[in-house]
């Protein structure tokens, strides 16, 4: 009997790209990395995620887009740019929910097989000099609430990665060359939280 090889797709946006670091640095591909060396048989990541999309951009992305019908772990981390574009954050929790909705629908409604991940600060990143850095932090966690209520409410997991990345205003190694995304060294803080849900889950 062949070993089953665990799918993953991760939703999302810059972040969940990996942006301003090597493909294989981005969280997804080191949570895929964490669990392989760990034993588990996992095919790469499949990420849909784009630079600069907010929440309705990935709704409607989904929308139009044939993904398989099926995976066996789905994570999302979406919402920083509704907070920089001052986009209203009801229409991110209606577009959240939808979302959510999604990714358990693609891991065939197992709702412990889903992976919520809070929006980072960017407030505390030197590309947020001369800005109003205490609104960026207050607006980021009333988001970050909604991930959370959101992530609660359908039963998926959620993991807070948002004050790790507030270690950046004093630690620019937390720092992609850009000054704004986040380095290989952050982005596996995030995938050994990540690695660590999937494991329960999975069989060797």
């Amino acid at each position: 009997m062949s070993k089953h090889h665990y799918s993953y797709l991760a939703l999302g946006d810059s972040y969940t790209i990996g942006e301003s670091v090597p493909l294989h640095e981005g969280f997804p591909y080191q949570t895929v990395q964490l669990l392989r060396k760990a034993g588990f048989a996992f095919m790469a990541p499949e990420v849909v995620a784009k630079t600069g999309w907010t929440s309705f951009e990935l709704a409607e992305h989904l929308l139009h887009t044939q993904l398989n019908e099926q995976y066996d772990f789905v994570s999302l981390l979406i919402g920083v740019n509704n907070q920089y574009r001052g986009l209203p954050a009801d229409d991110f929790k209606n577009d959240f929910e939808f979302l959510l909705k999604k990714a358990v629908h693609f891991t065939g409604q197992k709702t412990d097989h889903v992976i919520v991940l809070s929006i980072p600060d960017w407030g505390c990143t030197p590309f947020a000099s001369g800005k109003d850095v205490d609104t960026i932090r207050n607006e980021i966690d009333h988001f970050n609430r909604i991930c959370e209520s959101g992530a609660k409410n359908a039963g998926v997991h959620f993991i807070d990665i948002t004050e790790e990345t507030r270690k950046a205003k004093n630690d620019l190694s937390l720092l992609a060359g850009d000054q704004l995304h986040y380095s290989g060294k952050e982005h596996r803080i995030w995938a050994e939280k990540t690695a660590g849900i999937i494991s329960r889950f999975t069989h060797k």
